[in-house]
């Protein structure tokens, strides 16, 4: 993977306002907005506005923007799904990472089965 914060990706491209998003919530740190594939009934991504590549690259400097995107992630799905919800957050190929910008999945409307993949 490359560096979020060298190369321009697709949820860059949405923070800056190039590409349309079915938003959900904003605020000077985070964009939420519904993903475009969905996986589940309700499938929300929350991303900060300042690239971070995904869970692998951060460091102490990054403690309040975590806080503040599973702050709002909670927020979300609590308010779009009452009964319950997963948040995920995909970190390498491996763990299914498929953009270089860290985003958390929200994901709900049915019952999530474990083990999940």
């Amino acid at each position: 993977m490359t560096d979020a914060a060298t190369q321009p990706t697709i949820f860059a491209r949405i923070v800056r306002g190039e590409v349309p998003c079915n938003k959900v919530y904003e605020d000077e740190t985070c964009l939420a907005f519904h993903d475009v594939s969905p996986v589940a009934p309700v499938h929300v991504l929350v991303i900060p506005k300042a690239p971070v590549e995904s869970l692998g690259h951060i460091d102490g400097s990054h403690e309040a923007m975590l806080g503040h995107l599973l702050m709002k992630a909670g927020e979300i799905g609590q308010q779009l799904c009452p009964d319950g919800f997963r948040v995920v957050a995909n970190t390498g190929s491996d763990g299914g990472q498929t953009v270089a910008h860290l985003h958390l999945h929200i994901l709900g409307g049915r019952a999530m089965g474990w083990p999940p993949g």
